[in-house]
């Protein structure tokens, strides 16, 4: 019972998806209030997502600002995550095997191999374990594969490619010369990283608008921005859900790349005013995080 639920419910993001993309054919919609309405159904169909303060804990510490570079924690981020659910659930567990499948510096072409081939459509396939409305499933199928994980050049001067969606939103990415992390908008692979030893948490950005701070909302939010260090390289500031689901992430900015504009999307998620910014390479994703905004 519990598979056949979860099954509907992620048949049920992606219908919402496939319904979306025919909505915006025919302009039958309100880009802010419908986004809006449509991305606040995705989380609530988000059956997968942790809970703070019973799936994982986080340790906060310090406040930093974007422009400075001191390290303001000297704790990890995340007190404890719940593994069993990263292990069990079959999105998760797949979503984890594709984070080791790049080569992280931008300039390095990236060479996918049969097997990377074979797990990429797998995370794909486990998302949308159930048939669809559409009579198009694996058109739409192959535009998801195409959008996330087929290959472009982000760095200027090179012939072959040397990067993807998935690698930019969901691994991250250090560009080269810079000491600058990309991307890197997924905590999964954060807690992942920092529990090897490859993060180095700095501290935590307080939300564009926001006067005073609640330790207590803080800690729990499902929302954050945060510095931290990858690899010797600096993110000056880093904004990710925390606890969703790979699904949600992939449901959701999927939606905003197709539904909504380049840049900048004021929208507004469950209890979260959000500013979700698109950047696209074509007709490729070339970047997608959320930005929290706080109103007193």
């Amino acid at each position: 019972m519990l598979a056949l639920y979860y099954r509907w419910n992620v048949r049920k993001v992606w219908t919402i998806c496939s319904n979306l993309l025919t909505n915006m054919a025919q302009r039958e919609f309100n880009p802010d209030k419908e986004l809006s309405h449509m991305c606040t159904k995705l989380w609530t169909l988000d059956v997968n997502r942790l809970v703070p303060g019973k799936d994982y804990n986080l340790d906060l510490q310090g406040e930093t600002k974007v422009y400075k570079r001191e390290d303001k924690a000297k704790d990890p981020l995340f007190l404890n995550v719940n593994e069993d659910k990263l292990k069990k659930l079959p999105t998760f567990k797949a979503f984890i095997a594709l984070l080791d499948n790049y080569a992280t510096e931008t300039g390095v072409p990236e060479e996918v191999t049969p097997q990377e081939e074979k797990e990429n459509r797998h995370f794909l396939e486990e998302i949308m374990k159930t048939k669809l409305a559409s009579n198009d499933v694996s058109q739409f199928k192959q535009q998801l594969y195409d959008l996330w994980f087929k290959l472009y050049r982000r760095t200027r001067g090179m012939r072959e490619a040397d990067s993807s969606g998935f690698e930019h939103v969901f691994v991250g990415e250090c560009r080269g010369g810079t000491d600058e992390v990309i991307g890197f908008h997924n905590w999964i692979q954060y807690y992942l990283e920092e529990k090897r030893g490859n993060v180095d948490y700095q501290g935590w950005i307080r939300p564009r608008g926001k006067k005073s701070r609640s330790s207590a909302t803080d800690s729990h939010s499902q929302l954050i921005s945060i510095q931290f260090t990858w690899k010797s390289d600096t993110k000056p500031v880093g904004s990710s859900f925390i606890g969703t689901s790979p699904e949600f992430e992939v449901a959701l900015y999927t939606l905003v790349f197709f539904a909504g504009q380049h840049g900048k999307n004021y929208i507004s998620v469950a209890d979260y005013d959000i500013e979700l910014v698109v950047h696209k390479m074509g007709d490729k994703l070339g970047s997608s995080y959320p930005v929290s905004l706080h109103k007193e």
